[in-house]
């Protein structure tokens, strides 16, 4: 699968980074030759210095081969007017970042696949890690609409139940469970029984996360 990605910054070169680690092939645009320099020295893939704006530059980069293009600057205006121009070469998916959350229905009128506000998500992360100390990782799906939590077992109420006894519902299900000592990782199974220090992986609707915590957090 072919990536591009228009902007060297740290979203885009992160992005590229671990796009190449999974196999993909990846080329980056940046405009900043300061930029371009670092991402050329840190990345296996082609780096083009320009404008990702520029017609010129897009096909030089083989846009029409991509099957996925990634406008990853910081400037809304930039992304907007790339993805614009990269459409007329029909790649599968089109994905752009943007720092304005008031700009993503600009970007859906024109029929960009998916908007990304990376700014918006560390802040959302940051607010959960608050809320909820006890929740060692969380993993937002879809449209945010569920997310995928780390919790302990603490609470009276699922110690010693059966994993059949709590889990599946139509608002979450046990992927996960790690016993100690060495909390390897277990598939759940109907009869297994969740002790005191069990740690378990659970998907969550995001309007139920609450309540659910709470059958398993003191």
């Amino acid at each position: 699968m072919y990536v591009i990605i228009m902007g060297g910054g740290r979203v885009g070169l992160n992005l590229a980074s671990s796009l190449i680690k999974a196999g993909f092939d990846v080329t980056l645009i940046e405009k900043n030759p300061e930029l371009c320099n670092n991402a050329a020295s840190e990345l296996d893939a082609l780096v083009i210095c320009g404008n990702g704006t520029d017609i010129k530059i897009l096909e030089e980069a083989n846009v029409a081969d991509a099957d996925a293009f990634v406008a990853a600057t910081g400037n809304d205006e930039a992304n907007l007017l790339a993805c614009i121009l990269v459409k007329g070469y029909n790649p599968k998916k089109i994905i752009a970042r943007i720092s304005d959350p008031s700009h993503s229905d600009a970007f859906k009128k024109v029929g960009i696949d998916a908007t990304v506000s990376p700014e918006l998500t560390a802040a959302s992360y940051l607010e959960k890690l608050i809320i909820r100390p006890k929740i060692a990782d969380m993993i937002m799906l879809g449209r945010g609409n569920a997310e995928l939590l780390d919790i302990p077992i603490e609470n009276k109420k699922s110690i010693g139940k059966k994993i059949s006894d709590l889990s599946p519902t139509k608002d979450y299900i046990i992927c996960a469970v790690y016993k100690s000592p060495n909390y390897e990782i277990l598939m759940p199974e109907s009869d297994m029984i969740l002790e005191e220090g069990d740690r378990i992986s659970i998907l969550i609707k995001t309007q139920f996360i609450k309540e659910v915590v709470k059958i398993f957090l003191k």
